[in-house]
């Protein structure tokens, strides 16, 4: 991951944990369950951004270079292997 991408959601996934832990303790207080299924929702949507955030930079890295390598066999691999994990991601 490049550098730049790997910050930027290390500081996306900070955020996330301590939406968690503020949903831990909404349990914990025994909040109106809709405001916990509301927060619930949004930690989903956070979790689905950061991992656009990977995918964007493994196919701007990892699938470019497989490209750019002109082995038909790696080029096979990196796009096989993102359109599994974008499969799976959408289940």
């Amino acid at each position: 991951m490049r550098t730049n991408a790997k910050a930027a959601v290390l500081k996306r996934l900070r955020r996330i944990e301590g939406q968690v832990r503020g949903l831990a303790r909404m349990v914990e207080d025994d909040r109106y369950c809709i405001d916990v299924v509301t927060q619930l929702s949004a930690v989903r949507a956070a979790l689905r951004r950061a991992e656009e955030e990977i995918l964007a930079d493994h196919a701007a890295h990892c699938v470019e270079n497989a490209i750019a390598s002109g082995n038909k066999t790696e080029q096979r691999h990196k796009v096989n292997e993102l359109m599994n994990v974008i499969s799976r991601s959408n289940r």
